[in-house]
């Protein structure tokens, strides 16, 4: 029963999950934290972690780990890595085929116009999702984690959007200083 509940949960996600990776980390929390229960708010901030740092794509490498922290087997990685991909698949095998005979239709062209702001939406929700309290700290409790973990942001970001600096080096910096302060 529970590997058929992860198969239809990822298959959801892989169902409606424009945007990438990033854009299905809000729609996996809201599964597999708060629908679910299969992992804590703290379980699923380890596994955005690590699904950033592993290769390959982070909605596929989140849906592995959970598969496999859910069931405890090998089989619920597989399964619900299979699930959040065969979405993709079908949907790709049928677009291919018509996408290039219909694609500058004003049908099409709308469509595609109402999926961008959507998409971005759902980056933004995934942004906000990961500014919790395991992430930054709680302001209350520790003020010197909270206003380094802010800091390390703001110059992460600042420093990969308006300097262009190489991302990878920015995950090394910050997990050095992360490393060295904490």
């Amino acid at each position: 029963m529970l590997y058929l509940a992860l198969f239809w949960t990822f298959f959801k996600i892989g169902l409606f999950g424009f945007g990438g990776g990033y854009a299905m980390l809000s729609l996996i929390q809201a599964e597999v934290v708060t629908i679910h229960g299969w992992l804590t708010t703290q379980q699923f901030t380890d596994i955005v972690a690590i699904s950033q740092m592993t290769p390959g794509p982070i909605g596929i490498n989140s849906a592995t780990y959970v598969g496999f922290t859910a069931t405890g087997s090998v089989w619920g990685s597989v399964v619900s890595t299979f699930a959040v991909c065969l979405p993709s698949f079908i949907l790709m095998l049928t677009i291919s085929k018509f996408f290039l005979k219909y694609q500058h239709h004003p049908l099409v062209e709308s469509v595609f116009k109402g999926l961008r702001p959507a998409v971005i939406g759902l980056l933004a929700a995934a942004a906000l999702l990961l500014m919790n309290e395991e992430n930054f700290g709680n302001p209350v409790t520790d003020k010197y984690q909270f206003i380094t973990s802010c800091l390390l942001f703001l110059v992460a970001f600042v420093s990969t959007s308006h300097f262009k600096a190489n991302p990878i080096l920015m995950i090394i910096i910050c997990g050095v200083i992360g490393l060295a302060v904490y």
